[in-house]
């Protein structure tokens, strides 16, 4: 699955709007919103997939890899 911008943005959008209605004590209120954000960041970067292109190497028989990694996140 590849990083969806939107979703990310939709989430905290939710977030702020949620927080808006609420009649509670302040620190109660700015703790759930930076619970919901941080959610939302969770979410969004456990999402991404590493697409590897090559660069990595071991010797024949195993051992530790060596080289540098070429790829990208999505």
């Amino acid at each position: 699955m590849s990083l969806n911008k939107s979703t990310l943005q939709s989430a905290i959008k939710s977030a702020f709007k949620n927080m808006k209605d609420t009649d509670g004590d302040e620190e109660q209120t700015l703790d759930a919103l930076a619970g919901k954000l941080a959610e939302a960041v969770d979410t969004y970067v456990k999402s991404a997939t590493i697409m590897y292109t090559g660069g990595l190497a071991t010797a024949t028989g195993g051992g530790p890899v060596s080289g540098t990694f070429q790829g990208s996140l999505q």
